[in-house]
């Protein structure tokens, strides 16, 4: 008996040691498992973190690319607007013909930040000379600037209109910026620039930029302005005021090939003074001259202003009457006539006026127009006085 108590003993010691190893076993998988588990879990975790830092990474790299994209493309656009704006500076001084150094001081002016529109104002002994880029001829007519109250010249004025609310929405001048264009000595007139922006200013750069502008265009405006003066001079006659014979021959042939290219009506008229020789034999040369004087200025009164007024020689003048036919014509001899006739001229009393006139013809040259009108004119003398007659119909009526 106490054998079998020994191996039942035994028995079930090996039992618990069978069942002790199977859940250490089993433990230990669990644990394995475990550990395997976490060590998975840390590193998924690890990779989403590096995913999203890699992410971070290029996202932030892209916006700094971006960034710099931008900054390099404004770096270019302001070299190339910069280069542009130089270029316009350096080519001011470059011509000597008014209206082309105006319009380029107008590029420049409109190439400056925030600038929508530019004007410029040249002071002269009449009305000012005034050129604009942007800006409507209602808005150029309004565009007054002036220097302060004190006397005293600005270096720069800046301008700011208020409207009210029921224009809002309109594109209208807001603020502005003038500075002066300086002369050999003093002001020679205004560069101003516009915006129609209700929020932007004009800073000071801005009004650097300007001065620069001002200083390269004065010089360049005053010696085109000289050579406009001289030229006009040179066009015109020194007693009456009119073009001279010269100006009207060049005048003629460009007006004659304009007319002939574009197939547009085209007129002339030339007249003189009746029995003018025989005043001037009265009264004296002098006299004579102040009576061709009061006769241009009565002239001026009656042509329009697209006709071209000229002495052609001692008491003859002659008008150019572009798009216009020989019954435009034969009103602009009475309207002549009504001034220079109806009241006397100085110590010559009355005078009275013979006008020949014609419409330039198809293959007409400057000429053979001019001779016709001219050739019309004698036929007119020959009737008496105050007589007009057309080329070629060779027609008179009676003053």
């Amino acid at each position: 008996m106490p054998g079998r108590a020994e191996d039942k003993t035994r028995e079930m010691i090996g039992e618990v040691l069978t069942a002790t190893t199977v859940v250490v076993a089993v433990g230990a998988a669990l644990a394995t498992l475990a550990l395997v588990g976490f060590v998975a879990i840390v590193r998924t975790r690890r990779r989403r973190r590096d995913q999203q830092d890699v992410v971070a990474l290029v996202s932030q790299m892209n916006t700094r690319m971006e960034s710099m994209v931008q900054d390099l493309a404004g770096a270019l656009e302001r070299m190339q607007e910069e280069g542009r704006r130089n270029s316009l500076l350096n080519e001011l001084g470059s011509s000597i013909d008014l209206e082309e150094v105006l319009a380029r001081t107008l590029e420049a002016g409109g190439a400056v930040t925030g600038a929508d529109a530019a004007l410029v104002s040249i002071h002269t002994d009449d009305k000012p000379i005034v050129a604009t880029k942007g800006l409507s001829d209602e808005e150029a007519q309004r565009q007054a600037i002036s220097g302060p109250p004190n006397g005293h010249e600005a270096r720069a004025i800046s301008i700011a209109y208020q409207y009210p609310a029921s224009l809002e929405g309109e594109e209208l001048v807001h603020s502005g910026l003038a500075v002066p264009v300086p002369g050999e000595t003093g002001s020679i007139g205004f560069i101003a620039i516009y915006s129609r922006s209700p929020t932007f200013r004009f800073e000071e750069g801005m009004i650097r930029e300007l001065e620069e502008l001002s200083r390269r265009a004065g010089p360049a405006i005053e010696n085109a302005r000289r050579f406009r003066e001289a030229r006009q001079l040179a066009d015109l006659d020194a007693l009456t005021g009119l073009h001279n014979r010269r100006y009207f021959h060049e005048t003629l042939a460009r007006e004659v090939a304009r007319a002939q290219r574009y197939e547009r009506r085209l007129a002339l008229i030339i007249f003189d003074l009746d029995d003018f020789k025989a005043i001037n034999d009265r009264i004296g040369h002098l006299s004579g001259d102040t009576v061709l004087a009061e006769t241009a200025e009565r002239v001026r009164e009656a042509v329009r202003s697209a006709d071209i007024a000229c002495r052609v020689g001692g008491d003859e003048f002659a008008v150019i009457l572009p798009e216009a036919s020989t019954d435009d014509a034969d009103q602009l001899y009475h309207r002549l006539r009504g001034a220079i006739s109806s009241r006397p001229v100085g110590q010559a009393g009355r005078l009275f006026v013979s006008a020949g006139i014609a419409e330039l013809k198809p293959g007409d040259d400057p000429t053979a127009f001019f001779e016709r009108a001219d050739e019309a004119l004698y036929r007119a003398k020959e009737l008496g006085k105050g007589q007009v007659v057309e080329a070629p119909r060779i027609e008179a009526e009676a003053g």
